[in-house]
């Protein structure tokens, strides 16, 4: 009797109990991708979606060789995944960019491949449209870069995102130095989408790019009011101090302050800040 009790007490555990895979995604999420590999590398058996995690994992812990070669193996399993062959083409894009200059072209194609096969598969995945537009905008032609491509990406980002595609025409104006259109397209991304922090933050940035730091300051000021704790506010916002070489002090607490807070995989990698702090003497 008793054992059968304790029998049933198990196998009823076992029936409740997170599969491993949507346990491995809430621990991707609170940024845990050790514990994300440790837990779905084991399996015996993995389909396509898990492969997909462990790469991600993989991804965001820097490991471009093992993320690429977790997405080759997710996408062989479902190849018109156009989620898992994005994330492919990203993991080789940058595998070229931390590889010897004899690997580097040879991956940059592929990730360029991948891209564009993923916009085809999905032509609604924007984050796939906009990583394909930032290589055509910056890789050279002779890697099937360039700019009259990244052009035409832009009417399909916008139609998608109308502030996204005015971000990405202040890019490709800024690489042709019409730093004026380029401005005024940021501000007209704000205006599209004035309750996306982001997009206050892109405005900030090339405000400090072009040397214009007090009117930076003052638009950055709209983005802490309007988010005053995101994590992402909080690190721009050191960034641009470590990088300008000002208010060292402030941006000592700020990122002291992002380090303790609860991270997704939305924001910069604490590596990130931790480097900076160590700029500043605060590590």
């Amino acid at each position: 009797m008793f054992v059968r009790l304790i029998t049933g007490l198990v196998v009823g555990a076992l029936a409740f109990a997170e599969p491993p895979l949507q346990q491995a995604k809430t621990l991707y999420q609170k940024t845990e991708y050790k514990a994300v590999v440790g837990l779905l590398q084991p399996l015996l058996q993995k389909d396509a979606a898990t492969w997909a995690m462990i790469g991600k994992a993989h991804y965001m812990s820097a490991d471009y060789k093992k993320s690429t070669e977790a997405f080759e193996k997710a996408t062989a399993a479902e190849p018109n995944n156009g989620e898992y062959v994005h994330w492919l083409g990203r993991s080789y894009g940058r595998q070229a960019e931390t590889a010897n200059p004899l690997m580097a072209p040879g991956r940059a194609a592929k990730a360029r491949t991948q891209f564009e096969r993923a916009v085809v598969l999905d032509s609604k995945n924007k984050e796939a449209l906009n990583d394909l537009f930032d290589y055509y905008l910056n890789a050279p032609g002779f890697l099937g870069g360039g700019l009259d491509k990244a052009e035409q990406m832009v009417q399909k980002i916008a139609r998608l995102d109308e502030a996204e595609g005015s971000f990405a025409r202040a890019q490709i104006a800024d690489k042709k130095k019409d730093f004026g259109t380029a401005e005024q397209q940021l501000r007209r991304a704000y205006e599209l989408a004035p309750k996306q922090v982001g997009r206050i933050m892109d405005l900030a940035r090339y405000l400090a790019k072009l040397g214009r730091v007090k009117e930076s300051d003052q638009v950055f000021e709209q983005a802490i009011k309007l988010a005053p704790n995101s994590p992402q506010v909080i690190f721009t916002r050191a960034e641009l101090l470590v990088q300008q070489k000002r208010n060292l002090a402030e941006a000592k607490t700020l990122l002291q302050k992002y380090l303790s807070c609860q991270l997704s995989p939305d924001d910069p990698p604490r590596e990130k800040a931790v480097d900076l702090l160590k700029q500043v003497g605060g590590a």
